[in-house]
């Protein structure tokens, strides 16, 4: 297998978890075996790592827990099955406890430790990307990680009015007996649906950039994007009670304007000195990937460079 040269590869930290330096393989060649122990040793440190912050989560299970279920304590709590007022959920079986205090550990452990397991990823498959394919990673991950996390704050707020919404439905003297596997699943999947939601402008400001979804298509194409994430939100939201479908929809339709402003600026630019012939490449990228310009665009871009005589 070969990797790209050396002013293509990433850091110097890169090169030496890869146990290889340029004077002892100029040609910077790598075995696919040494590919498969240097995956195996990143995730047994990823492992490590997570392991780590796992215990550290156990540790820490109480304030977790408690920012958890706040949602739900927020509503006006009903008498509870064994009488009094209180914010109760329930187990059903005898382990359920140990284990959901083992899946939220977990859980902040693979938060707790995101950075360096993203490292480690990243020190694996960069040094096989072009720099026009790292930076585009770099833009990528720069933007999906605060979408992501908007979009979960977002949801983590909307889950008191579903609750709610669907506590009202219980009919007068029946007890809602909500188990802790039940809310879970449901505060997971309202956190899940919104945060992806969120990444959609992202995607169509990568397939902007990569030629594919051009300003003028998206214009022609609003009315029925537009459309499909309010049906989206419809159908997806856990909850069906409208305000947790508008507080997913609105931010979307806010976020999916942006991105098409980010796309006529891109096209706008991209027409201005960009190659028509390789959407998303400029002069310079054509030039260094060995394509060649057509004649049009060549000679159009001499006679503005040489300007009127």
């Amino acid at each position: 297998m070969v990797m790209p040269d050396d002013d293509l590869l990433g850091p110097a930290s890169v090169n030496e978890g890869l146990g290889m330096t340029r004077r002892a393989n100029p040609e910077a060649r790598m075995p696919l075996m040494e590919h498969i122990r240097e995956l195996r040793n990143r995730v047994v440190k990823i492992a490590v790592a997570i392991s780590i912050g796992s215990v550290i989560g156990w540790f820490v299970y109480g304030h977790v827990w408690s920012f958890i279920e706040t949602p739900y304590c927020r509503i006006p709590q009903p008498v509870t099955v064994y009488g009094g007022h209180g914010c109760s959920l329930y187990v059903t079986g005898l382990f359920d406890a140990f284990f959901l205090k083992l899946q939220v550990a977990i859980a902040v452990g693979v938060v707790l430790t995101s950075p360096y397991w993203f490292y480690q990823l990243w020190a694996f498959i960069a040094p096989g990307l072009y720099k026009r394919e790292r930076r585009w990673t770099y833009m990528f991950v720069g933007t999906s990680v605060p979408l992501f996390l908007i979009g979960g704050t977002t949801a983590y707020f909307a889950m008191t009015k579903g609750i709610r919404f669907l506590l009202d439905q219980v009919p007068d003297h029946v007890h809602a007996l909500i188990t802790i596997d039940t809310y879970l699943s449901y505060a997971f999947a309202m956190v899940a649906i919104f945060a992806v939601a969120f990444e959609l402008p992202l995607v169509i400001v990568l397939l902007n950039l990569a030629g594919v979804l051009t300003h003028e298509r998206f214009r022609k194409w609003r009315r029925g994007i537009i459309f499909l994430v309010f049906l989206f939100a419809a159908i997806f939201t856990p909850s069906p009670d409208p305000i947790s479908m508008l507080l997913l929809a609105m931010p979307c339709v806010v976020l999916i304007e942006a991105a098409e402003v980010f796309a006529w600026a891109h096209d706008r630019r991209k027409a201005r000195d960009g190659s028509l012939a390789y959407p998303g490449l400029t002069p310079e990228e054509v030039a260094e990937y060995g394509l060649q310009m057509p004649h049009g665009e060549v000679d159009a871009r001499t006679s503005q460079s040489s300007g009127p005589s």
